[in-house]
């Protein structure tokens, strides 16, 4: 982490952060209230985050059940690296595939799909084979997920 960024991520600024991946749609005002600060000192520190990159974007989650795509998959395909480059340009185009992942180990990517069912996974599958085996998990449920990252994330706590 750069020394610019661990000024950024000082105590207000994971107290911003937080706030702002909870609910994205705060006012500077609303954001200011919570961590103590003015509208105009949240807007700067926001900004700076911002151009660092700390914070990426901001958008809306949304249910891929209630549009449609009930049936969430991770497939993984092992693949050799002359493919790479066609695999990508071919996943790249394709909605189902919302997460694609280069990976060490025994496979190349893992994916994270949704699909409507399982012939619409079935017919997503056939599309990937040409670029090589495919191993398929279907989730049942996701008892744990996180979408925000909190302070402490980046540091290894060892038990002595």
């Amino acid at each position: 982490m750069s020394f610019d960024n661990e000024r950024l991520l000082d105590e207000v600024g994971w107290q911003l952060l937080r706030a702002l991946q909870e609910e994205a749609r705060l006012s500077y005002a609303e954001l200011g209230r919570k961590v103590g600060l003015s509208p105009p000192a949240v807007t700067e520190r926001v900004r700076k985050m911002e151009e660092a990159g700390i914070i990426k974007g901001y958008w809306a989650e949304v249910s891929a059940e209630k549009i449609g795509l009930p049936l969430v998959a991770f497939i993984r395909l092992k693949t050799p690296p002359d493919r790479y480059k066609r695999f990508l340009t071919l996943v790249s185009g394709l909605p189902e595939v919302r997460e694609c992942h280069h990976v060490a180990g025994d496979d190349s990517f893992i994916m994270k799909v949704f699909v409507a069912s399982m012939s619409h996974l079935e017919t997503l599958l056939g599309q990937l084979s040409p670029y090589g085996q495919t191993t398929t998990s279907i989730v049942l449920s996701s008892p744990i997920v996180k979408h925000s990252l909190e302070a402490g994330s980046n540091v290894l706590n060892e038990e002595e």
